[in-house]
């Protein structure tokens, strides 16, 4: 099967995806749910030692990141698999790696030997750190730059101990930030004409995604404390009672304080000498939640829902992931995509959650098996059936 694009956004590239794990992935990801023909390169089979990184390929995980693309099975360590990398480099648009640092110049594909072969490249590196500085050749995952870039230390109950976020933020935003900046470099080659080097880091994309925490120090002076489920400024803002379970509730601002007041019947806080104002309620902001608290236990999640969002104030149920699929709006959004794989039959996947009206994206193609397109891909590049079959006798591909 030939390269189906899942767009026409990015159809006219062509990405080599190098990448493993998660972070490189979920910025190859964004190309591809977009068009581009990704051509997935990896070790042929019997060459990872172990279980190949990223976990089992037909485990969830790994389907939901691969999606979208082809695979060419190419052993990098052997000189006639470099020569068949910089044969696709020669055509290539994008090219995308997450290897330690040092790795990519052992193996004589760092950016400035496959610059000399395509100037038009865009190379675009992920690492832990950072291509260079004090912590280069550590390795990078993703809770340990959680913690080393803030996150652990404001995330959780007060006086709790350091707690890691739910999900691999720190891959996911370095990924993200990768895929931004590949784009931004495409739009710059066609002013200049020539690629560039693209880096991102897991540290680099947890400390700019602390945000207004971030600035809370850099400008204030104020180092930011867990807060648990409150806001750290905007209160009452956090998760609170209800006779059935617990709803998250957002009051932010003197007009939606006074809407809530009324909608939990409750009037004469507005004025509450202890209340009145925003500086008051954050001073007192534990006295003001257990008095909330007592409102809300009188009657079940669903009621004060409504009633808040009639009101006019932002609040919404805690979903476990079940209840997030089955929710009416998440499905009228049609995130959950299900495409068919050959080797798992249908699948279900989350998609893009940015839609175009002219260019929008879908999923098309199902995670390729290990060198599943292989002799599709290197006959569209040049190479005859004999040299495929050579490159398979000498373990090339």
């Amino acid at each position: 099967m030939s390269f189906e694009p899942a767009s026409r956004a990015l159809s006219r590239f062509t990405v080599l995806d190098l990448t493993r794990v998660r972070s490189g992935p979920t910025a190859v990801r964004q190309l591809a749910d977009w068009g581009a023909n990704v051509i997935k390169i990896e070790m042929p089979e019997g060459l990872e030692a172990g279980e190949g990184p990223g976990g089992p390929r037909h485990g969830s995980d790994f389907q939901n990141l691969h999606r979208n693309k082809r695979s060419l099975s190419l052993n990098l360590k052997a000189e006639d698999g470099r020569a068949i990398l910089e044969r696709l480099v020669r055509d290539a648009d994008v090219l995308v790696e997450n290897f330690r640092p040092d790795v990519k110049f052992r193996l004589g594909i760092d950016y400035e030997s496959l610059k000399s072969v395509n100037p038009r490249l865009v190379y675009a590196s992920i690492s832990g750190f950072g291509q260079d500085g004090p912590y280069r050749d550590r390795p990078g995952f993703d809770q340990i730059a959680q913690g080393m870039g803030g996150l652990m230390s404001i995330t959780g109950l007060p006086g709790q101990g350091p707690v890691r976020v739910g999900i691999p933020v720190a891959d996911l935003t370095a990924g993200l930030y990768c895929a931004l900046g590949i784009l931004v470099a495409l739009l710059a080659r066609e002013e200049t004409g020539e690629g560039q080097w693209v880096q991102s880091s897991l540290l680099q994309a947890q400390v700019a995604m602390l945000d207004f925490q971030a600035t809370r120090w850099l400008v204030d002076g104020t180092v930011p404390k867990q807060a648990g489920n409150n806001h750290p400024t905007s209160i009452p803002t956090g998760v609170f009672e209800t006779a059935d379970g617990h709803i998250n509730i957002a009051v932010t601002g003197q007009k939606i304080w006074e809407r809530f007041c009324r909608a939990i019947g409750a009037p004469e806080l507005i004025e509450h000498p202890d209340y009145a104002t925003s500086a008051l309620r954050s001073k007192n902001r534990d006295a003001l939640g257990e008095r909330i608290n007592e409102q809300t236990r009188q009657a079940d999640s669903a009621t004060w829902v409504e009633r808040f969002n009639e009101a006019g104030v932002p609040s919404g149920p805690i979903n476990t992931i079940d209840k997030v699929f089955a929710d009416p709006q998440v499905q009228h959004l049609e995130i959950a995509q299900t495409v068919t794989s050959q080797a798992l039959g249908p699948l279900t996947l989350v998609g893009q959650p940015v839609t175009l009206s002219a260019t929008p994206s879908e999923l098309r193609r199902a995670p390729p098996e290990l060198g599943e397109h292989t002799d599709e891909i290197l006959r569209e590049f040049g190479y005859r059936d004999e040299d495929i079959a050579e490159f398979r006798r000498k373990g090339i591909v």
